[in-house]
């Protein structure tokens, strides 16, 4: 009775339980989803077997327009021929039409043609009255007039009719209906002097439509765009000649566009078919191609029986397999009761025999589980520490006890405000142990709380943890930390209480490791990370984040004139000069400020802005600093958007060109050169000026791959220039540094055919001054090479004439910021005067950059500048404007590519 009586309640209770319910509801409602995805499935079929159908019929219309357009349009091509020949042979009257094509030799010439084209078939003519005169396929010729066909009338009447008609008609010979295809034939003022007819019988036609195998039901039609039926397949003599386009709009809608498919009835057999339709590209012809429903729709029916046996299988699986799993709970019911009562035991053996102590609180903060280990670390009563109390009560015992030294009422805040989270914290008692204490939240509210003994632990980590956390020539927190203390804030931020991440990056400090080397920029930055300590407050954080980068972290901010202070106080404790071994130096930083959550709450986001603060205190000339706008963000993904599509230009060599401005010598008037420009031709914003995106290509490396690419398309262009015509290419340094320059340029010469003496390559100062050794060697090896060297914006950097002492350059460009006031009485020119000379007395020749004016070009000329470069010439132009300049000029006409002066400033270009 006990076993039975069991047994009926593990059944009810089994069927009354939730899951259960749920899942024979599901078995059911799968079921049914099953039955209706059929139901669409097939209509699904349906509608794709028409479609492939109508595919099919596409493909086939298409083949055949194309197949007539090319014959018929072979046809036209010997009509033409013919009427070509009768212009040349002077014909202008009828009479002369008539006579000269009448003859026995224009028979031969008909006849020979038409025979090297069988398929195309006999060509008549015919003269201005109608009357037969000549004949591909018989001689003699019989009498035939075809002066009341509708297209002969229709020439004759209206000098502006079409020169070719196609018109369907009975055959004067045969009496069958004949596809006539007719041009008319009219002298060069426009009279009428013939007709020149070709006549297809609907057997022509309908043998090529009968290669087409389209399956049963299929028929296909060629019309006139009147809708005249001019041949069918399977012929219907009652057929030819009806005109179709009458009906609804689908049906019209054949002979009206281009190309078409539809279903509709067929007014031929009554049946519905699929429809498609193409129209001839230059005949005033429809090929149409159908086939019935029924036919396209034999596959769907076999998919559908197949679909019905699959469904059926899968329902009928579904119904069986969820009784047995029915069944299986029923069995399982018992045996899950006898394991909930065994792993209670266990849990309750497993929590009392744990080495770490164990609290377990609900969502009301009350003790549900306390295991015997936690009462024997702290020596606490198990009367008092028992299901029920509160975590207050469990602290305040442990207070009484001599365990817990602390506040009371702040040590349960603290938990309490972080225990929705997982956190871990390591406690300290009277004793001298360090517990580990880990607060697990749970899903209903409460928590899990394990503290663990980690005493001798806690000595070994506490020195590592110090080696892995804190920078070892500071002895400031490192980024690591750094990040851990923000995400421990970020959570507690309000507008009330803000957090303020400050960037702190210390200018110029490369000059000081370079010029007193790193052992004082290492005291340097101790005494800055010892400046920045002093300035913070209590719960403040200092870090160093590598390098000459330094971070605060402020707490607490209520308003931003708080950290406007601690900027003030940070300025000017790094500003006071340092004694560092014997050196007395003084240093500045560039600051960026972001605050949460104005700027953000994630710690990723708030560390960009603020970084990117930072890069815009440095970019607006250091020694400032900034707070976080969106408006630098906006800048730095525009500028990151940038630079993968320029990436991606240069991946695909898509958008870039190369342009190619002149250079004229002021002595002789002659192009002696051309330098080449880089310009981006992007597909939404247009063109794009090399100064956006030059800098980003030499901030990336992407300058190599680009330099490079124009470095080989303007040889290639060069080699078609006079062999007079150098060509001038810019370098970027950061192509010296690669160390390939020399090695790309000969590749570059060799692929081309360039001679290496035609090519120049124009350098700027930047190059020499970051390293100036390497740089000058570099130069001898392509000097070495043949190639020229233009020193590019003299005067502009920090130039050096030692650096035209130590390499003899061929060229030096004067920048245009020289020649822009030249003229004027307080002008450039006693600078550009001596730039001459040097040069002069170095043997190289000058160019003068960004001419617009003709009296700049005539006071160049007088101070000896040896060449010019500007507006006032030409532009910056394409390849092939370019090469129709050089050929103007060197013929001695005006320069048609040369551009008018101009009072703007060109746009920059580079390499």
């Amino acid at each position: 009775m006990s076993s039975n009586g069991t047994a009926s309640f593990n059944i009810t209770s089994v069927f009354r339980s939730g899951p259960i319910r749920w899942l024979i509801l599901g078995g059911a409602l799968l079921m049914a989803a099953i039955a209706i995805g059929a139901t669409l499935m097939a209509g699904n079929f349906r509608e794709r077997a028409l479609h492939n159908s109508e595919r099919e019929l596409e493909n086939t219309v298409l083949l055949l327009a194309r197949h007539f357009d090319q014959q018929l349009e072979d046809f036209e091509v010997i009509q033409k021929d013919l009427i070509a020949f009768m212009r040349d042979s002077g014909i202008t009257t009828p009479e002369d039409f008539r006579r000269r094509m009448s003859g026995a030799d224009i028979h031969a010439v008909l006849k020979s043609k038409m025979d090297a084209l069988s398929y195309v078939g006999g060509m008549n003519v015919f003269d201005a009255d109608g009357a037969l005169i000549n004949s591909s396929t018989v001689w003699p010729l019989p009498q035939v007039s075809i002066a009341d066909r509708n297209y002969f009338r229709l020439f004759k009447a209206s000098p502006y009719s079409h020169d070719m008609l196609v018109e369907l008609v009975r055959s004067r010979v045969t009496g069958m209906w004949t596809t006539a295809i007719a041009r008319k034939v009219a002298d060069p003022n426009g009279e009428f002097l013939g007709v020149v007819v070709r006549g297809i019988e609907p057997a022509n036609f309908e043998k090529f439509f009968a290669t087409v195998a389209l399956g049963e039901g299929a028929a296909i039609a060629m019309h006139h765009r009147d809708g005249t039926l001019l041949a069918r397949f399977p012929h219907v003599e009652d057929m030819i000649g009806k005109n179709f386009r009458i009906g609804p709009p689908s049906q019209q809608q054949v002979f009206e566009e281009p190309k078409s498919t539809s279903r509709l009835t067929s007014p031929i057999d009554g049946k519905d078919r699929v429809v498609s339709s193409r129209a001839l590209q230059k005949f005033p012809i429809v090929i149409v191609a159908t086939t019935t429903t029924e036919a396209a729709l034999a596959d769907w029916r076999e998919q559908i029986n197949i679909l019905v046996a699959v469904a059926g299988a899968s329902v009928l699986a579904i119904a069986l397999l969820l009784a047995l799993v029915v069944r299986k709970l029923v069995q399982q019911h018992r045996a899950q009761q006898e394991r909930v009562t065994l792993e209670k035991l266990r849990l309750d053996t497993a929590v009392n025999n744990m080495t770490q102590g164990l609290l377990l609180f609900d969502s009301s903060q009350h003790l549900v589980i306390c295991n015997k280990r936690y009462i024997e670390m702290y020596g606490l009563s198990a009367d008092v520490i028992k299901p029920g109390c509160s975590f207050r009560d469990v602290i305040e015992h442990r207070k009484r006890t001599g365990s817990f030294n602390g506040d009371v009422e702040r040590y349960v805040s603290l938990v309490l405000r972080d225990v929705h989270v997982r956190n871990i914290m390591v406690i300290a008692t009277p004793d001298g142990r360090s517990i580990q204490v880990v607060n697990e939240p749970l899903a209903d509210g409460g928590w899990v709380a394990t503290h663990e003994d980690i005493t001798e632990r806690r000595r070994a980590e506490e020195r590592i943890t110090h080696l892995a956390h804190y920078d070892a020539l500071t002895d400031l927190p490192n980024r690591a930390l750094f990040h851990e203390q923000i995400k421990r804030e970020l959570p507690h931020v309000a507008p009330d209480s803000q957090l303020a991440v400050l960037y702190i990056d210390i200018d110029e400090f490369k000059g000081v490791n370079d010029s007193l080397g790193h052992m004082v920029g290492d005291e340097l930055l101790k005494s800055v990370a010892r400046s920045l300590s002093e300035c913070v407050q209590d719960g403040d954080f200092v870090a160093r984040l590598g390098g000459d980068e330094f971070a605060i972290v402020q707490t607490g901010v209520r308003s931003v004139d708080e950290v406007t202070d601690l900027v003030a106080h940070i300025y000017e404790a790094i500003r006071r000069p340092y004694q560092c071994l014997g050196h007395q130096v003084t240093t500045d930083a560039s600051i960026g400020i972001a605050l949460a959550p104005r700027d953000g709450t994630d710690l990723d986001q708030i560390l960009k802005n603020a970084d990117l603060a930072m890069y815009a205190a440095k970019s607006a000339g250091r020694r400032t600093s900034r707070f976080f706008e969106p408006a630098m963000d906006a800048e730095a993904r525009a500028r990151r958007e940038l630079e993968m599509e320029l990436r991606q230009a240069i991946a695909e060599r898509s958008g870039l060109e190369v342009y190619y401005q002149p250079c004229l010598g002021l002595k002789t008037n002659e192009i002696n050169g051309c330098e080449a420009l880089v310009r981006w031709r992007h597909p939404v914003r247009g063109m794009i000026s090399p100064a956006d995106f030059v800098p980003i290509a030499e901030e990336t490396g992407l300058i190599n791959q680009l330099g490079e690419w124009v470095l080989a398309t303007a040889c290639k262009e060069a080699v078609t220039w006079p062999d007079n015509i150098r060509l001038a290419v810019n370098v970027s340094p950061v192509q010296f540094k690669s160390g390939t320059l020399a090695l790309k340029v000969i590749a570059a010469l060799a692929a081309s055919g360039l001679p290496a003496s035609r090519l120049e390559l124009e350098i700027t100062e930047a190059v020499l001054i970051r390293d100036d050794e390497t740089a000058l060697s570099v130069l001898h090896q392509l000097r070495t090479i043949g190639v020229r060297i233009a020193l590019d914006d003299f005067g502009t950097g920090y130039s050096s004439l030692s650096y035209l002492k130590r390499f003899p350059f061929d060229k030096i460009k004067i920048d245009r910021c020289f020649i822009t006031d030249i003229a004027e009485p307080q002008g450039s020119a006693g600078i550009v005067q001596a730039v001459v000379n040097i040069a002069a007395e170095r043997s190289m020749t000058t160019t003068a950059e960004g001419v617009e004016t003709t009296d700049q070009q005539q006071l160049l000329r007088e101070l000896g500048c040896s060449e010019m470069q500007g507006y006032l010439f030409s532009a910056p132009k394409p390849a092939a404007e370019v090469r129709a300049l050089l050929a103007a000029h060197r013929q001695g006409r005006p320069a048609a590519g040369a551009t008018r002066p101009r009072r703007r400033k060109p746009v920059a270009g580079a390499a």
